[in-house]
Order: structure tokens, then C-alpha cells, then sequence
């Protein structure tokens, strides 16, 4: 049947309505609606401070993002125990109450099917980076609803297995931060060995220049062949360079053909997360029309060092901790490096011979941890396939629960 027959879509909520206005209420950003972390991640507020320009919503309600690339992340939650029996939030969320036939805990899990937020996808409207899910799909979608004790199977089926394969997951991502530790161990005793023999020299020294770009409006797309882009700040990301994460550049900008990129540029993000700022990388190969962004520093290294040694040493912990020393902004969600910061930064004096050794070391280690790392993300990724087949299965009848060898459907 459809969901609008067994659920209400963006109703009113009367758990929020009765409170006084000095009650305290769970509040929840875009940030914070994750599946089982959003207790962690959520805030207490007045509700006299979210009374206007927020999404309601109340004890066992599905919370639904309408955004993308959120709702393809498959972020759907199902709130209960928020401060007061109610809570607030982005509007970019659908609040979907289950009603008495319908078990809220299935209907949740039929929010991370395949064929749900395949379907959602196809639905999807506006410009590209700003699609949004209407509420009509949500109360047209035809869903399969068998009894009311199967489904409460189906959900504690899908609790154990889908428990197991989250472990499974945590487990290749604790990995994955061990070989990212294991990897910056590596390059450190290297950054440590050359300072013991060559000393260090200020950053300053060796810069001939610093510049940042400009960042006009422009479209929600890359560029295409012949198109002029400009550099987001996902285009430096572990010292690498991703030429495809650009912005495309509508047609009558003018285009400032001094921050045109090329090949050897070494760029130094100049605002992000504590934990991103600073990164590093070195544009290689051909880039085609892209621009540097007002987010990001070229430096111009003048020819005294090796671009690939000083991104290197940058990304080590010496250096970072200057970054993390230095940065700084209103908000802890975005931080900003001045180009004084950059400037004071130690770099080992080390000789154009210690630098390609170095280079050429750091890379054949960083080449075997980045194909272990690739063996176990694509673990996780075949894990996070498992899930949503199993859980489409589940939810959609495909597969009879009580028979399902191993699960714990008591």
C-alpha cells in the first residue's frame, strides 16, 4: 500500500506544541542525523530559540534528509528519548510517523532499501548540488507491509545482522587509521632524520611568493573540455591534487588568467576543518582551464626545493602541529591560515639530493600502505553492498526471516 495510508508525512507535532517555551528540546543540524549517533551528535536548546524556521518532530518519528548528496547517503533516523519527548531541526529533513499498524523500526529500515532511495533519487528536483526529495514521493511510495509481528522479525532480524556487519566495518575502519598512523610514523622518522643532519631552515627563506585566488559564483558542476573551473577544497585531499573537484565558471565571468594553474604548483589549502587545514599537494599533469579559489594558497617555491619534498614535509607532525598551533576562526567547523603562519613553518635545510631521497623513499612506503588501504576500503565498501541487499531483501519479502540461518529473531 502506500505510505501515506500506514504513516503521516510532515504532520504537526502536538509533543512539541504542548511544551512551555522555556522547555529544552533536542535540536539537530544536517551534521548531526546520522543512524545511532545522533544522540551523540545532537544539541540541547529553548524551544523559544527554535520556534520559527525549523523542522518539528517528536518521539518516534522517522526523520527523513531531503537533500542531496544526503539522503543518497542513506541518513535516515528514527528519534526517540530527545529531551522533552520533542525536538527541532534543518529544514532539509521529512518528519514520517508511523501509525498503529506499522512497526517504526521497520518502516525506518525500509528507508535505507535500495529500491527507496533509488526511487527517491529518480524524484529528485531543482539544479544540480541542490536536489531536494518532495514530500509527495514519500506519500505516494507504495511500500509492502505484511503483519504487524512479522514485521517486528524483520526489524529484529535486521538489528543482529546489520549489528554484525557495522562491526565488521568499524573493525576495516580502525585498521584504515592504523596504516594513516603507521604511514605518518614512516614519514616522520624521515623528517626527523634529515633535521638531525641538515638542521632546518624558516619557510620564509625559501618562498618567493604567496597568493590566494578568487572565488566567483559559479555553477554547482565541474567544468567541462574547454570550460574554465575553479578549485574546490575538496580538490587537495591527503596530499594529493583532484583535478576533477572544481566548480565550472558560468559563461561572461572574466577570467583572471593569473590564477590559472599548471603543472609543479604547490597549493596549501588556507581554510577548512582543524583537522584539514593546511593540507598539501602539487598540481601534476595536465589541468586544463582551472583557477586557484580564495580557499587556497599557491606558494611559489622559487626553484630552491623540491615542491613534492616540502608537501611532503608539510603533512608531517612537525609542521602540523604549528597548523593546529596557528589556525584559527570564529567557528572550530572552519579554520584559516594566514600567510605569516605559512611563512614561519620549519622546513629540514636538507640537500636537492636528500630531497629526491626522500621524495623516492616516503613514496615506496606510502605505496604499500595505499594498496593495503585500498584492499580494505573496497572491504568496506562490498560490506556497506551486503547491508543494503539484506536489508532491501528483508523489508520487501524477498527473504523469510524465521528460516535465515544465524539470526536472532526472538
Amino acid at each position: 500500500m502506500r505510505l501515506r495510508h500506514i504513516a503521516q508525512v510532515n504532520p504537526p507535532s502536538p509533543a512539541f506544541d504542548r511544551l512551555s517555551d522555556d522547555a529544552d528540546i533536542s535540536f539537530l543540524r544536517m551534521e548531526s542525523v546520522w543512524p545511532k549517533k545522533w544522540h551523540a551528535l545532537g544539541e540541547v536548546r529553548r524551544k523559544s530559540d527554535v520556534l520559527l524556521g525549523f523542522t518539528r518532530f517528536q518521539d518516534g518519528d522517522i526523520l527523513v534528509p531531503k537533500i542531496t548528496p544526503t539522503f543518497e547517503a542513506s541518513r535516515s533516523i528514527l528519534v526517540d528519548g530527545l529531551s522533552s519527548g520533542a525536538g527541532a531541526g534543518t529544514t532539509e529533513l521529512h518528519v514520517v510517523r508511523p501509525g498503529h499498524d506499522v512497526y517504526p523500526l521497520f518502516l525506518m529500515y525500509l528507508m535505507h532499501s535500495h529500491s527507496f532511495l533509488r526511487f527517491g533519487e529518480a524524484e529528485m528536483y531543482g539544479v544540480a548540488g541542490q536536489k531536494r526529495v518532495p514530500d509527495e514521493f514519500l506519500r505516494d511510495l507504495e511500500v509492502w507491509v505484511p503483519g504487524f509481528d512479522e514485521q517486528q522479525r524483520i526489524a529484529g532480524f535486521l538489528d543482529a545482522e546489520v549489528g554484525r556487519i557495522d562491526q565488521l566495518q568499524v573493525a576495516r575502519r580502525r585498521q584504515l587509521g592504523l596504516l594513516e598512523e603507521k604511514s605518518r610514523v614512516l614519514v616522520d622518522h624521515e623528517i626527523d632524520r634529515l633535521v638531525s643532519n641538515s638542521g632546518v631552515v624558516a619557510f620564509r627563506r625559501i618562498i618567493r611568493s604567496i597568493e590566494q585566488g578568487s572565488s566567483p559564483q559559479c555553477d554547482a558542476v565541474p567544468a567541462g573540455l574547454d570550460e574554465w573551473g575553479v578549485l574546490k577544497l575538496s580538490s587537495i585531499k591527503s596530499g594529493k591534487f583532484h583535478p576533477s573537484e572544481n566548480k565550472r565558471m558560468p559563461g561572461g565571468v572574466e577570467v583572471d588568467a593569473r590564477f590559472r594553474l599548471s603543472s609543479g604548483d604547490l597549493l596549501i589549502t588556507r581554510a577548512n576543518t582543524p583537522e584539514l587545514v593546511g593540507d598539501a599537494a602539487v598540481v601534476c599533469g595536465e589541468v586544463g582551464n582551472l583557477l586557484l579559489s580564495d580557499l587556497v594558497y599557491r606558494v611559489d617555491l622559487g626553484g630552491q626545493m623540491n615542491a613534492d619534498y616540502v608537501c611532503a614535509v608539510i603533512r608531517g607532525s612537525r609542521v602540523r602541529g604549528h597548523i593546529q598551533a596557528a589556525a584559527r576562526g570564529s567557528s572550530r567547523s572552519m579554520v584559516k591560515l594566514r600567510g605569516e603562519d605559512i611563512r614561519s613553518w620549519e622546513i629540514p635545510a636538507a640537500s636537492r639530493k636528500e630531497q629526491m631521497d626522500f621524495v623516492a623513499r616516503v613514496k615506496n612506503q606510502l605505496d604499500v600502505t595505499g594498496w593495503l588501504r585500498s584492499k580494505i576500503e573496497r572491504q568496506i565498501r562490498l560490506l556497506e553492498e551486503r547491508k543494503r541487499a539484506l536489508i532491501t531483501a528483508a523489508v520487501t519479502g524477498q527473504i523469510d526471516v524465521t528460516t535465515v540461518r544465524g539470526a536472532d529473531v526472538s
